[in-house]
């Protein structure tokens, strides 16, 4: 079985550990968990790296436990957040819990009858029942005010020059998190926490809870928070978050995202976000070196991340509109494409309108004179002869040809080409 330490090691997946935790790995299976805020119902690809810490916890032999928090998350965590986030109501928590467990699956072992199998708990399962009274008699009173102020991430939060300051909600959300740590350490020997960097705080709360209520000893580990080459947000683009929800980001926008990273980010990225060996890795990396411009370490990781998240063959259908562009796509690939990928495929190609009860209309009326792929008849008609222009990726020959409904793909879309690269949409309404 592999050292889990050593393998977080060489794959640059360690920011802080507390002593000891890598002697305590090696007495036996150990329990361990990560918190996941559930303020939305799919996790992006911020929430990627703790799952994947967690993925190789239970690969090591060890026995994972997602904690959703269903408590917490009617609060807000302050760490790295300018301001207060909305609070959720308790229906919207529970559709978010569902939607990120079955997201968890894919990642992580829930169904087997392993030893180690992961499960899911909940928060708002022993805390809903908890009075305020109690807490701060049993809790409150174990850790103290100047403790909590010392975290960063309180610091941080009250050093800003803001007029809205921390309420006394977020303020205590780290004794909250500490004793969901008190809570699995007493009731599922859960000894250890996992998270990214910005949780360490939060993290060792409740490692010194759990020492001050029963005198037990409880590891944190946590990761890097994951930057980009260029100095720009990890996980972000011009239309917001990467989800790992297809609704929301579709396997083709998912894929080109990380088919699109810099050569630097690459390197750093398939170590993190996948379970490929380091053998395997360095030699990728080393035949990327000799050959960059191929890309084959780009397309490597995004394969790989890919079919993790979202199965071989919407990976393949990724690849496949991806060639779309650039590629030897055919007919069948393009009529295969759903209206989400098409249009993502397509995102910024010149648009035009037709009305359908146009159809059928002659070629050369529809690229210059309802159109203007083309700027005149004669124009439209010499490309066709000369065997430079497509509609739907197969080429057309005839300049007395006429669009009908057999032409239009996904019920509304007729795709014209000029050239190789000049590509035109024709919606038909």
């Amino acid at each position: 079985m592999k050292n889990f330490v050593e393998e977080l090691k060489w794959r640059g997946m360690i920011h802080d550990i507390t002593p000891g935790t890598e002697e305590e790995l090696k007495k036996g299976m150990m329990s361990a968990y990560v918190g996941i805020d559930p303020t939305g119902d799919s996790l992006h690809i911020g929430h990627l790296v703790s799952i994947m810490i967690l993925k190789h916890f239970q690969a090591c032999g060890n026995k994972p436990f997602a904690l959703v928090g269903g408590a917490t998350g009617m609060i807000g965590d302050p760490s790295m957040k300018s301001q207060e986030r909305n609070l959720l109501d308790e229906e919207t928590l529970a559709h978010n819990v569902a939607c990120i467990k079955a997201q968890l699956g894919k990642f992580l072992d829930f169904n087997s009858d392993a030893e180690n199998k992961a499960e899911l708990v909940n928060n708002y399962d022993w805390m809903k029942d908890y009075t305020f009274i109690n807490f701060t008699r049993d809790i409150g009173k174990l850790i103290t005010v100047n403790y909590m102020m010392s975290k960063d991430s309180v610091k941080k939060r009250l050093s800003r020059d803001s007029s809205e300051g921390m309420s006394f909600t977020e303020f205590t959300y780290q004794l909250l998190q500490g004793y969901d740590f008190l809570y699995l350490y007493q009731n599922r020997n859960v000894k250890l926490q996992l998270g990214g960097a910005d949780q360490w705080g939060n993290i060792t709360t409740g490692t010194e809870l759990i020492r001050r209520t029963c005198g037990g000893e409880a590891f944190a580990l946590t990761c890097p928070l994951i930057t980009k080459a260029d100095g720009g947000k990890f996980g972000k683009t011009e239309k917001g978050n990467i989800w790992l929800d297809p609704e929301r980001t579709s396997p083709y926008q998912f894929y080109q995202f990380w088919l699109n990273v810099s050569d630097a980010d690459a390197e750093k990225y398939i170590k993190i976000f996948t379970m490929l060996d380091q053998e395997t890795i360095e030699s990728a990396i080393a035949a990327h070196a000799g050959c960059p411009e191929r890309r084959e370490l780009q397309k490597l990781l995004a394969k790989e991340i890919t079919i993790m998240v979202h199965g071989e063959k919407e990976y393949e259908n990724a690849v496949k509109a991806s060639q779309m562009l650039f590629g030897k796509a055919t007919a069948d690939d393009l009529r295969s494409l759903d209206e989400k990928t098409f249009l993502a495929v397509f995102d910024g190609v010149p648009t035009f309108e037709v009305a359908a009860d146009k159809l059928p209309l002659g070629i050369l009326d529809a690229l210059a004179v309802e159109t203007q792929v083309f700027a005149s008849k004669g124009e439209a008609r010499k490309m066709i002869q000369s065997n430079g222009f497509s509609i739907n990726k197969e080429k057309m020959t005839d300049p007395n040809y006429s669009l009908s409904e057999k032409d239009i793909i996904d019920g509304k879309y007729i795709l014209a080409q000029k050239g190789k690269k000049d590509y035109y949409i024709i919606v038909i309404k």
